[in-house]
């Protein structure tokens, strides 16, 4: 969901370190358009929050006692679907990267980051787009060489430019509805676009598509 013209966003802060999160929330607080409205120390809290229905962004840690930030995403994500979430950790991991992105999140920043990573990261996930750590994109990167030393893509049809705009806004988080409204088109010419791009690309389900705009800097573009 958009937030409205001149509102700051509302934020959700999830982080077991009491310390830690007091830092953050000044942090994100002396930002003219963020504000942290809510604190959760845990996965369960944050579910538990009285205000999660009128948040725009969770930012939570990954490695927290009890419910763990990925269980915890995807019980908000079952709750609440269209609720942007962002993952805050020092795990620079991939597999904790790609599970992450499985559940749901919007974005995911590592810890150790300069600060305004995790600004962009917040403002993309509001705006229903999708943001990764540019000091992770090395794990999402998309092999362009195949074994034999011939591109992976060479034998497959090159996808028009419409797909490829299609594609990247489905990368970014958008919904084929607000894709459709946006091209001015219809819901089914959007998902004959995607579908076609995909199989012309080569690309099998979401994590792939990933990678790929990754590799395009189609994430990057807030």
């Amino acid at each position: 969901m958009e937030p409205e013209a001149n509102r700051r966003l509302r934020i959700l802060l999830v982080e077991n370190h009491e310390t830690v999160r007091e830092g953050l929330k000044l942090l994100i607080d002396r930002e003219p358009d963020l504000e942290v409205v809510d604190e959760a120390g845990d996965g369960t809290e944050a579910l538990d929050s009285t205000r999660l229905q009128r948040v725009d962004v969770v930012v939570m840690d990954l490695s927290m006692p009890g419910m763990s930030g990925l269980v915890a995403t995807r019980r908000l994500k079952e709750l609440r679907p269209s609720l942007a979430i962002v993952t805050l950790t020092r795990h620079a991991d991939k597999t904790f990267l790609v599970e992450l992105l499985r559940a749901g999140a919007s974005g995911y920043v590592l810890k150790q980051s300069p600060q305004s990573e995790l600004f962009r990261a917040i403002r993309a996930a509001a705006r229903g787009r999708q943001y990764i750590d540019p000091a992770l994109t090395h794990h999402l990167a998309v092999p362009l060489v195949s074994s034999e030393g011939k591109s992976a893509r060479h034998a497959l049809p090159a996808a028009t430019s419409r797909e490829c705009e299609v594609l990247r806004l489905v990368a970014q988080g958008y919904a084929n509805k607000e894709i459709a409204g946006q091209l001015r088109v219809t819901v089914k010419t959007i998902e004959v676009h995607k579908a076609n791009g995909m199989r012309k690309l080569g690309l099998r389900g979401r994590i792939e598509l990933l990678r790929y705009a990754l590799h395009q800097g189609w994430l990057h573009e807030v």
